[in-house]
């Protein structure tokens, strides 16, 4: 396996761990989004040119259509290399980065989906993380097959620990108190200030507190809206948390809320109803394929304050309910196992080449063409 991905420093490198080669392209910084970087289309080329034809890959598997994705693709056309091809492209998660003005909102994400929908068309296998951004994708004009392969989840890594709950707790310096948890970018199209504007409504009732991992554009803001609401004391910002600590930080919560509007899978949600927790959720794109109200939680319609503070609530009290829904989100979670993910994209890297030769009509000697030793290279 190789991947192909933009510098995380801007300086070009290689690394190699476990059967894993890492290509480390010349990047930029993303000047809308200061933790994002991108790589030049200048000199992609030649090096992704120079790579396809001393592996002679069994297959490329690109993770967007943008410009390390999107020359890997074309490259791999102008040499007979079968493309599949994942979208998880939203642009409602571009357009506060971006500074887009709301009414140009529909104009501009119509011309990416047009785009983008240009590049699925290259490809010979397209996926996408969940039926319901299959769906999307079609609805945008793209007439091909897709198929929903989850991006999968370590069921091992995540799981419940409620024994270890204090413990956890006093690691990320949480009090002994009802904690809802949320992990992910501090940013707009999160909506975490729903969050913070219903939890005055849940401390009517419970000593609760909102745990948020992550960082973000809008982590200013948030501060000032929970000093705002007099829960400033109640709203604790944790930062950015290492990927080895987020199992602790799940099991330090009694349950997980997510307001966004934007979310394709959303891995934090998986990754919390692994751990255990019961959900509530903005009831929007494939949030709700992951809820079952009243079984692991609840849905609320986006921007109802009122509402979700009756589903945190509803979670909150009684107690019992919440083992309850905990381990209905754990059930929920196992159709998720990463390994079931993996084994799905292994048949599909054998099944696009020979099915890529077919439609170019080749002959049977490329068909018989070892490739036991061929590798696949992910952009």
């Amino acid at each position: 396996m190789h991947v192909v991905c933009a510098s995380p420093t801007g300086e070009p490198g290689i690394s190699a761990d476990s059967g894993v080669t890492m290509h480390y392209l010349r990047s930029v910084s993303v000047m809308v989004h200061d933790t994002m970087r991108t790589t030049l289309p200048a000199g992609i080329g030649g090096h992704l040119t120079r790579l396809i034809e001393r592996l002679r890959p069994h297959v490329v598997h690109a993770q967007s259509h943008f410009t390390a994705s999107r020359a890997a693709i074309h490259r791999a056309r102008l040499s007979g290399t079968p493309v599949v091809l994942t979208n998880h492209f939203m642009p409602d998660n571009l357009f506060a980065h971006a500074h887009i003005p709301e009414r140009l909102h529909s104009m501009v994400g119509a011309f990416a989906w047009r785009d983008m929908v240009r590049v699925a068309y290259a490809a010979d296998h397209v996926t996408t993380p969940t039926e319901r951004a299959a769906g999307l994708l079609r609805d945008k004009g793209f007439t091909r097959t897709v198929e929903a392969v989850s991006c999968g989840i370590d069921l091992d890594r995540f799981h419940p620990r409620p024994a270890e709950r204090t413990a956890a707790r006093e690691r990320f310096g949480l009090p002994e108190r009802d904690t809802i948890a949320f992990v992910g970018r501090l940013d707009e199209e999160k909506r975490i200030d729903e969050l913070i504007r219903a939890l005055p409504r849940v401390l009517e009732r419970r000593d609760a507190q909102l745990a948020l991992a992550g960082t973000g554009q809008r982590e200013q803001d948030l501060r000032r809206l929970a000093a705002d609401r007099g829960v400033a004391d109640r709203v604790h910002f944790l930062g950015f948390v290492p990927d080895a600590d987020l199992p602790k930080f799940y099991v330090a919560a009694d349950m997980f809320a997510i307001g966004s509007v934007a979310e394709l899978q959303s891995i934090a949600t998986l990754e919390a109803m692994s751990t255990g927790l019961p959900v509530v959720a903005a009831d929007a794109l494939a949030l709700p394929h992951l809820v079952t109200p009243g079984s692991n939680g609840y849905l609320y319609a986006p921007g109802d304050v009122e509402a979700l503070g009756e589903r945190l609530l509803e979670v909150l009290e009684p107690e019992r309910a919440r083992a309850e829904m905990g381990a209905a989100s754990r059930e929920i979670a196992r159709r998720h196992d990463h390994r079931r993910s993996l084994d799905r994209f292994v048949e599909i890297y054998g099944e696009v080449r020979p099915r890529h030769f077919a439609g170019l009509r080749r002959s049977r000697t490329a068909l018989s063409a070892p490739r036991a030793r061929r590798p696949v290279i992910a952009a």
